[in-house]
């Protein structure tokens, strides 16, 4: 009768004090070393070995216990966005995200879709963040602020129009991206502008700012702003050129540079001319704008490094009782090429 092989006995989890034995040091240069803790002195060659040591066992410290030693942990929580910010806002969060990481803290994403600000409040607090930065999809009331304080989040931060009490605010006024591209088209002699307003879930939270902006910015003036709803998709292009010439618009803000594109080659492909018989602007200043015929104009939004927001974070974490900031995150300018 065969014999069933045998499990493979449980790999022991290695100790800050296997790691202390092979590197020749004491315990706590091991806390001091994988903590990377400032107040103690410790001679580089020393601390190499601590790593060297830590690295050949697979060593990795406890995050709890960490958090207990220093009352708090060292995670900013960053909830995942569920709306296609653009490549501008994707840089920005990488260079925050990298930015923190220099600064020692970790970074947890966090999947809150179909969460209200209650619920996502109650959930977030749950993991104990020493930070929270709200990207703004998620509406937070002060009393949302008050829950994540009481689970010790020494900061939270949010994005997006207006300011929460009781939270540091970057404020994102979108309405200056679709002023500055309804100004600099009134300014060329367009008088009946089109606003393009992306169908697709999540992005009102910046197309509408935009259409306001740009309705404040031809106030007065007897031009006309007429919103169009867009897909992002080829088909839905299709559509919308296909009855442009019965919509009487000379110019168009396509929310930004990517829907600029896709219509714009619809357009094309309808027969309309650009800017002969319809101006196109966009928003972001991508790159690939520059390489369309004619060049797209657009919008260069102009925001705050990934680098000032962490230092945000870090003072604020540091210095919970001080007065909650505000800032601003971007600024907009007009950017003139050949398709307005």
């Amino acid at each position: 009768m065969s014999q069933s092989p045998k499990p493979p006995a449980a790999r022991s989890i290695p100790t800050s004090a296997d790691v202390a034995r092979l590197a020749g040091v004491s315990r706590a240069t091991v806390s001091y070393v994988l903590n990377n803790t400032s107040a103690v002195r410790i001679s580089e060659p020393t601390r190499r070995r601590v790593r060297e040591a830590a690295e050949e066992l697979g060593y990795v410290p406890h995050a709890a216990a960490r958090s207990l030693r220093a009352g708090h942990t060292r995670i900013v929580l960053l909830p995942t966005s569920h709306v296609p910010v653009g490549p501008l806002f994707s840089r920005f969060f990488n260079e925050l995200q990298w930015a923190l990481r220099r600064l020692d803290y970790t970074v947890v994403q966090y999947g809150s879709l179909g969460l209200n600000g209650d619920q996502a409040a109650r959930a977030w607090a749950e993991l104990r963040p020493v930070a929270v930065i709200s990207l703004g999809e998620i509406t937070l009331t002060p009393e949302n602020v008050e829950v994540l304080k009481r689970s010790g989040a020494r900061a939270v931060i949010t994005l997006g129009p207006s300011r929460v009490e009781g939270a540091h605010a970057l404020v994102m006024d979108q309405r200056e991206v679709g002023s500055c591209a309804a100004a600099h088209l009134l300014e060329h002699g367009y008088r009946r502008i089109g606003v393009i307003m992306p169908a697709e879930p999540g992005l009102e939270m910046f197309s509408a700012p935009r259409l306001e902006g740009a309705r404040q910015a031809v106030a007065g003036s007897g031009a006309e702003i007429e919103p169009l709803a867009l897909s992002y998709t080829e088909e839905s292009a299709a559509a919308l050129a296909a009855r442009w010439r019965g919509l009487g618009l000379d110019a168009v803000f396509a929310y930004n540079d990517e829907y600029a594109m896709l219509l714009m080659r619809a357009l094309q492909d309808a027969g309309i001319g650009i800017p002969g018989e319809t101006a196109v602007m966009g928003a972001d200043d991508l790159l690939l704008g520059t390489l369309l015929r004619p060049r797209l104009s657009t919008v260069q939004v102009e925001m705050s490094t990934g680098d000032r927001l962490a230092a945000l974070v870090d003072r604020a974490v540091r210095d919970p009782g001080a007065v909650p900031e505000q800032h601003d995150l971007i600024a907009a300018r007009a950017v003139h090429r050949e398709s307005s």
